[in-house]
């Protein structure tokens, strides 16, 4: 996978696009919720709605047809490769490693309350910087890392109460 890449999923296919794909489409908005795209001297015009119910999932009509469109940032490609993109979205007891690194940021302390998609610690790994969000709203039970700690896959980071 090159950097910058994005990965868009639709009707059961996955399309993977690098930097200069990406670069190489010229847009032009109207509105927010619609747009104009020159791709290959073929221009594509269509409307997008968001599906509030999940991250980064779009609805997208284009000349009458009808798309549920995801997209996944080189992140998101980087953690379905390793394995990790299957993770619950039940109420969690612990916060785990996704995968090994340096704890380079801790952003909650013990007893501190959290809403979902707060920002819990920043985790370095394979020189790329990983925001931990919590998927819920949550307080932090007990913080078992200490910031430029070294960690590993699965390791107990955080507990939840």
């Amino acid at each position: 996978m090159t950097k910058n890449a994005i990965s868009i999923t639709s009707g059961g296919f996955d399309f993977y696009f690098d930097e200069k794909e990406v670069s190489s489409i010229k847009s032009i908005s109207h509105k927010p919720e619609s747009f104009s795209i020159l791709s290959e001297n073929e221009k594509i015009v269509g409307v997008v709605s968001k599906n509030r119910s999940l991250k980064n999932n779009y609805k997208v009509e284009i000349e009458g047809e009808y798309f549920d469109v995801s997209i996944k940032s080189e992140l998101d490609i980087l953690l379905q490769y390793m394995g990790l993109n299957s993770m619950v979205i039940n109420k969690l007891k612990v916060i785990k490693a996704p995968m090994p690194g340096l704890v380079i940021e801790i952003n909650v302390e013990e007893g501190q309350k959290v809403d979902e998609n707060e920002k819990i610690l920043v985790l370095e790994a394979m020189k790329m910087e990983n925001v931990l969000k919590i998927s819920h709203e949550a307080v932090i039970k007990k913080v078992l890392i200490k910031k430029g700690q070294a960690v590993e896959k699965g390791q107990i980071l955080i507990e939840l109460g």
